[in-house]
């Protein structure tokens, strides 16, 4: 049996993956990366044509359309999740009670109660729980929170993100669980879930929000756009806009901070381009540092393999995890009070009431 507190040295890390869509190949792509560390054991996804593709593309050596069976035959150490994230809940606790690890992709549930049971359920089972924030990982954004944790802003005024991305009706038509409140979310808790964490990951913990959201074009349950104005803790202020909308392809996934003694702004289609960084203290590495610019013609970063080494180093005892499952509950939270000052109309305080 699997125990959080005994690590997994002597061999390769075992690994079995659920649901072969979209962003899947970006965890399978990570394994081969760290392919002296790890080893792909089993791919599970209802459609067996799938299964059967990425078996073959990255090597597992088994293949299931059911997740209990998979779990019942076993033969690995960590269960990855990249099914829609309203079945993660569900499955994280099973993978828990079967004890095995869990890593899952954004956001980890729809429903905070939800996520709240995951965490438990890791907790009960003494199994790891790793929600994935590769975005945070980016060189671009390192940069900007090394800045933010040296104090080099000073005291922090105003925070702005905006992701202005396309998603056309298309999209959402190919998989009926996309623009579901069961099993998506819509464009925050999707599309902006990356963003929605970065906005606390940098600069610290929300006070309260406020937002509108809008179903203007697509044909879906959820919303296509939305707004928010928000406050920290620390008295800093914050806005997001977001649109699914754009016309005719992804624009912009971008963050500016504005403080007392800097202001730098990361923009690029997700923020991989440093366009503006100036401070009052200038330092000699500030020369180089559009060199952390890079292209990308991927929403998703490059920071996966960055989040796998976390992910092999914790389990081998040699780090600890940087987005556990409590970590994960955060941008969680975030997300429901944003859909909760926009259903009801009014601001929304953190933390809310559970």
């Amino acid at each position: 049996m699997l125990d959080r507190n005994n690590p997994i040295v002597g061999r390769k890390i075992r690994f079995a993956l659920v649901g072969c869509g979209r962003i899947s190949e970006n965890h399978f792509n990570s394994l081969v990366e760290h392919k002296e560390n790890t080893e792909l054991i089993a791919v599970c996804d209802t459609v067996v044509e799938r299964a059967k593709d990425m078996a073959a593309k990255f090597g597992a050596k088994h293949i299931y359309t059911s997740l209990d069976d998979m779990l019942h035959v076993g033969g690995f150490d960590v269960v990855i999740l990249t099914t829609p994230s309203g079945l993660h809940p569900t499955q994280t606790i099973k993978c828990a009670r079967a004890g095995y690890h869990v890593v899952t992709e954004k956001p980890m549930a729809t429903r905070l109660r939800d996520g709240i049971d995951m965490v438990k359920a890791c907790d009960d089972a003494n199994v790891r729980l790793f929600v994935v924030k590769q975005n945070r990982l980016n060189a671009t954004i390192q940069l900007l929170k090394q800045a933010v944790d040296q104090g080099r802003f000073g005291r922090i005024y105003s925070v702005a993100s905006n992701v202005f991305w396309t998603r056309p009706q298309e999209y959402y038509d190919a998989a009926s669980w996309r623009g579901t409140w069961e099993f998506d979310g819509g464009a925050f808790m999707n599309q902006a879930s990356h963003y929605v964490d970065m906005l606390e990951y940098l600069v610290g913990s929300i006070e309260s929000v406020q937002a509108y959201t809008a179903t203007l074009a697509r044909n879906i349950d959820t919303e296509d756009s939305g707004v928010i104005a928000f406050k920290y803790r620390n008295g800093a202020l914050g806005t997001m806009n977001v649109s699914m909308l754009t016309y005719p392809k992804n624009l912009e996934g971008s963050i500016t901070i504005i403080g007392e003694k800097g202001t730098v702004r990361i923009g690029g289609v997700a923020v991989n381009k440093i366009e503006h960084w100036e401070f009052a203290d200038k330092r000699p590495e500030d020369e180089s540092i559009l060199q952390a610019n890079y292209a990308t013609t991927s929403v998703y970063g490059f920071g996966h393999p960055l989040y796998y080494q976390n992910v092999i180093e914790t389990l081998q005892g040699k780090a600890e995890a940087m987005t556990d499952g409590r970590e994960g509950l955060h941008s969680l939270e975030f997300l429901i009070a944003i859909y909760l000052s926009a259903r009801d109309g009014k601001k929304v305080s953190l933390p809310l009431v559970y």
